[in-house]
């Protein structure tokens, strides 16, 4: 419910200013990808309107931010592969050792409840 509120009551005035913004830079401004071209040469470069510039800009920040991250937590996703790996073992163990005497099969969640004391 909180993700809802905050997606009304931020997001969307920002996504506003983002369509109010772009609707009052529709100049174009001259994008030049040749560091070494004279800045007054008017073959130098693409026009571009000014909000696309930007919005390009930002969708390059918010990629390589996903990207820092993604790498960042690597090793939790790691370490969170080799603890299910681990429980789905020892889970299998214990089915065997039930198997092998004889106990009746109770469910592991009943367990972590009486563990637990949640019932």
């Amino acid at each position: 419910m909180a993700k809802k509120i905050v997606g009304w009551l931020v997001l969307v005035p920002f996504c506003a200013l983002l369509i109010a913004f772009a609707l009052a830079n529709r100049q174009l401004v001259t994008v030049n990808v040749n560091p070494f071209v004279a800045p007054l040469d008017p073959t130098a470069g693409y026009g571009i309107p000014l909000f696309v510039v930007l919005f390009v800009v930002l969708l390059i920040g918010v990629l390589l931010g996903g990207i820092a991250t993604w790498f960042a937590q690597g090793q939790h996703r790691k370490r969170e592969r080799h603890w299910r790996r681990e429980a789905y073992q020892l889970t299998q163990e214990l089915d065997k050792q039930r198997r092998a005497t004889g106990t009746t099969s109770v469910s592991t969640l009943s367990e972590v409840d009486d563990v637990l004391e949640l019932r």
